[in-house]
């Protein structure tokens, strides 16, 4: 089979990048725009030795699951891979995504269904916006970039996103067109605007507005940051970020206030938080706090726990169970969040919680941290595990283990590393829980799952002397 090639293939099932899979003549391939259970005509665009990728070009049967797709950027947009199908489907595959990868981990686990708010409309509170030379005038363009691509999507205004962030985006861009001021170039390192960064609280509404840029000044930077705070009144600050290193990575080390405040508050769980641009905080706001419920469920904490919150951030899980344990510790690498993560729990009247700078890659430095504060003593501890993508390490799970924590609750965003974490766990003896997916990130490949492992430790022992002449085991019947 050769590139521009038409075939006809029936889809038997979906990935989470959204493409449907089906095979040919002994390959498979993965068909954008295929749903499961249609017999379609697609075209290859890509040939390897084990798989095709290839265009949906005429669908023969379509499935009740198809819908039309409600956005003018989709498919091109890499931002979601769902729309032409219904969210109930979705929500099927992904629960499904969740299941192979522990099936593939080699993992026994029952994986209930996705949970779900059901808002699959402007749930996200945090937006980054390329900003590139359009390819056709040069000109300042925004939008998205395209699926595994840095080509842009032309777009100010996203599904996904509140209604405020394309206003905004639309006035920044005008901005930078009056003024001249040039994008950068990803090819030539040239340019000067990057990135426009927001972030809403869901709850107080505040917006937070960041340029990045590609050096340290902005022409007409206080006009810039006077004309957003006056057509905005949600904007409570405007920040620039430098970033001048030729890579993908959106934020540099580096900001300056322009006006209002560097950060934003926002309610969760009943409690306060402050975030700044840096802070790591869950883009759906209701969908994260039906997932920190489903995790403080699972911790089953009554008052008597020592609670260990690794990789917490800014302090948002641990603090929002805070009322239900003894003692709270959390853990974090990044010195900002932990000290973000203090203020959160003064801010809050929260009187049991503490938070040490440290790294889950040195798991004998980190809990020998945690050991100082709850003086060598991990009874009744429980551990809450929240990592990024890539997942724990062998040795952090080895630490848990070694320091006899019995019960851990463990928060993925990525299924795969998720069920191979598990597995780990599991040959220490561990044992698993149900697995609960939940679905903080609808339309997009992405999904949330929530999980506990737990092991019994023997803490003490009775030792009973027993004679076994005392003990009649042999008597005679009379």
């Amino acid at each position: 089979m050769r590139k521009n090639e038409t075939l006809r293939l029936r889809i038997e099932d979906m990935n989470n990048l959204g493409y449907g899979i089906g095979h040919a003549d002994g390959l498979t391939v993965f068909v954008r725009g295929g749903v499961v259970g249609e017999e379609v005509t697609a075209k290859i665009i890509k040939v390897t030795k084990s798989y095709l990728v290839a265009l949906c070009e005429t669908v023969h049967s379509p499935s009740p699951n198809r819908c039309e797709p409600d956005c003018p950027s989709y498919p091109a947009c890499g931002g979601c891979v769902f729309r032409h199908i219904t969210y109930a489907h979705e929500l099927e595959l992904k629960r499904r995504y969740v299941e192979n990868a522990f099936r593939k981990a080699g993992v026994a686990a029952k994986v209930e269904a996705v949970r779900t708010t059901g808002k699959t409309e402007g749930y996200r509170n945090k937006a980054q916006y390329p900003i590139l030379p359009h390819p056709g005038t040069g000109k300042p363009a925004i939008g998205f970039f395209a699926g595994a691509s840095h080509r842009l999507v032309p777009s100010d205004r996203c599904r996904l996103q509140p209604e405020i962030f394309g206003r905004i985006s639309q006035d920044v861009m005008r901005f930078l067109d009056e003024n001249g001021i040039s994008p950068y170039d990803e090819t030539t390192g040239r340019g000067l605007v990057r990135h426009l960064y927001l972030r809403r609280g869901d709850r107080s509404g505040e917006v937070l507005v960041c340029l990045v840029l590609n050096g340290d000044r902005l022409p007409q930077e206080n006009a810039f940051a006077e004309m957003l705070m006056r057509s905005h009144p949600e904007i409570v600050g405007v920040l620039l970020n430098e970033n001048t290193a030729r890579t993908n990575v959106v934020l540099g080390e580096r900001y300056r206030l322009l006006k209002g405040k560097p950060y934003l508050t926002d309610r969760l769980c009943g409690l306060e938080f402050r975030i700044s641009p840096e802070s790591f905080y869950q883009v759906n706001h209701d969908a994260c706090e039906l997932l920190y419920g489903i995790a403080g469920e699972r911790a089953a904490l009554t008052g008597k726990e020592k609670l260990i919150d690794l990789y917490c951030g800014i302090g948002t899980i641990g603090l929002t169970m805070a009322k239900n344990a003894r003692q709270v510790l959390g853990l974090e690498i990044v010195p900002q969040a932990v000290e973000c993560a203090g203020e959160n729990a003064a801010r809050n009247g929260i009187a049991n919680a503490a938070f040490v700078c440290g790294d889950a890659g040195a798991p004998e430095s980190l809990l020998g941290k945690a050991a100082e504060r709850l003086n060598g003593d991990f009874s009744d501890a429980v551990a809450v595990l929240d990592p990024p993508r890539k997942g724990t390490t062998k040795e952090l799970i080895a630490a848990l283990d070694e320091h006899r924590v019995g019960r851990v609750v463990y928060i993925s965003c990525n299924p795969d590393t998720l069920a191979r974490d598990c597995a780990e766990f599991l040959r220490r003896g561990y044992r698993l829980s149900p697995v609960t997916p939940v679905d903080l990130f609808p339309r997009t490949g992405h999904v949330e799952s929530v999980c506990v492992l737990s092991k019994l430790f023997a803490r003490q022992h009775v030792e009973i002397d027993l004679q076994t002449d005392e003990l009649d085991l042999c008597s005679k019947a009379p």
